[in-house]
């Protein structure tokens, strides 16, 4: 009875994705471990305590192994019947925030729970929102072409992501942007990422770039454009072709001269745009912001201007780790706790230290598995609820790993968000989990439509 019982619950379970979560998870628990190793107080009986890190860890690892065996449990059917109330659930959680929550390390994001655990609602409504977002492009009417259809798809991915902004959240408030490569898997027009990625790069330019010099150059750029369709324009009298360069010219101009600015000026902090100007290499006056002014002036003294301490720090301990790794428990950077936040958000650090370039490969290698196979499983659903969702768990954790690794080697501004599996953080851990099992759940009654 107890085998046809086992039989019943994991059939159908992919279990090579489950396996790529437990060693991830387990990978996690070691490097958390490396970073708080105390010879001198160290007892095996620490990993039961509590009381570290590590031995925290270790307990959410098993409350999430609880979670994820009832999602095993649980049936499918339930995750698009109730998707929409989830999201409403999880907006008014974050809503919450400003009444409930409490300030850890500049952001009002967290809700205490009592005995030193925190809930960030942002982290969970990740889950939510995937939900939602599968089960309104998953409806049989839904024509994704249609500019409507688009709108209300960007809005479900943005509203908890304005949330976030508005909770000082702007690592995870980015995160939402993921839904958008999910988006364009279901028909979002090319050209809308293409736009995306154009501002992107001409921030980029705006802030290495002197400005009376990007300016000529954008010029000489559309007098180049103008130059190749010439016949068109001046042969065919398509002027309308002349009016769509002459103002795309004068909004790139407009956005890096004046916008661009004005916003590392005015809605920044002064340490959020040096993070971005310490990225690309280049120093941020914040005597020019508006956040350090109104602090001299309300204080009579200057604000302190960040550095990018946390990010130099990292990269010297990745480096020191070299081709091999210096070894388990051997690296000075790590052990001596120069890197901050060396647990959570700059985990990867202590990891490229004691193990190296091929360990951090590896590493690598194991996340690159898990997001091949979260496509893999993707692909073969039957149910677009069940295809969309897959592709919203694989784009956030590709988000996730992607930014978390290039901040910690100095490729990208440092935004405070966690590693998957491996970051120190109770809500991280559960949320990924579930996000995770519930995929694994789907698939394993991948024969089924759902809607």
């Amino acid at each position: 009875m107890s085998r046809a019982i086992s039989k019943s619950v994991s059939r159908g379970v992919d279990w090579l994705t489950v396996s790529l979560y437990a060693i991830l998870v387990c990978i996690g628990i070691v490097c958390i471990f490396m970073t708080e190793y105390n010879p001198s107080t160290f007892t095996a009986s620490s990993f039961f305590q509590g009381q570290t890190n590590y031995s925290k860890q270790l307990l959410f690892a098993g409350l999430s192994t609880i979670a994820a065996t009832f999602i095993i449990l649980s049936d499918s059917k339930l995750y698009p019947t109730f998707a929409n109330l989830l999201y409403v659930f999880g907006i008014l959680l974050m809503l919450s925030v400003f009444v409930l929550g409490k300030n850890v390390n500049g952001s009002k994001s967290w809700i205490p729970l009592g005995g030193g655990f925190n809930l960030q609602p942002a982290e969970l409504c990740k889950i939510f929102t995937a939900l939602a977002l599968a089960k309104y492009l998953s409806q049989l009417n839904m024509d994704f072409s249609r500019l409507q259809s688009q709108l209300i798809a960007g809005g479900i991915a943005m509203l908890p992501a304005a949330i976030s902004v508005l909770q000082n959240e702007t690592g995870l408030a980015l995160v939402y942007l993921s839904f958008f490569i999910v988006m364009y898997r279901e028909g979002l027009p090319g050209i809308i990422l293409v736009i995306g990625f154009s501002f992107g790069a001409l921030v980029v330019a705006t802030l290495l770039v002197e400005k009376n010099t990007l300016a000529i150059i954008l010029t000489l750029i559309a007098g180049l454009i103008v130059f190749i369709f010439r016949h068109k324009i001046f042969v065919r009298k398509r002027w309308n072709i002349l009016i769509l360069i002459i103002s795309v010219w004068f909004v790139c101009v407009g956005i890096q001269r004046f916008i661009v600015p004005y916003i590392f000026n005015n809605v920044f902090e002064c340490y959020q745009s040096q993070r971005i100007y310490s990225a690309v290499g280049k120093d941020y006056d914040c005597s020019q912001n508006k956040h350090s002014i109104a602090h001299e002036e309300a204080t009579g003294k200057a604000a302190i201007k960040p550095d990018d301490y946390n990010v130099r720090q990292s990269k010297i301990a990745i480096g020191s780790g070299g081709f091999r790794g210096k070894g388990f428990l051997k690296g000075t950077q790590t052990r001596g706790r120069y890197v901050p936040e060396q647990s959570t958000d700059f985990i990867f650090t202590s990891l490229g230290e004691a193990f190296g370039f091929i360990g951090s490969f590896l590493f690598l290698a194991v996340y690159f598995l898990l997001l091949l196979r979260l496509i893999f499983l993707a692909e073969r659903q039957r149910s677009g609820f069940s295809r969309i969702y897959a592709y919203s768990v694989a784009s956030i954790l590709f988000f996730h790993i992607v930014v978390n690794v290039c901040m910690t080697i100095g490729l990208f501004p440092v935004i405070g968000i966690p590693l998957p599996l491996v970051s120190y953080g109770g809500s991280s851990l559960l949320t990924f989990t579930i996000m995770i099992f519930i995929m694994i759940r789907l698939d394993a009654d991948r024969q089924m439509v759902l809607r």
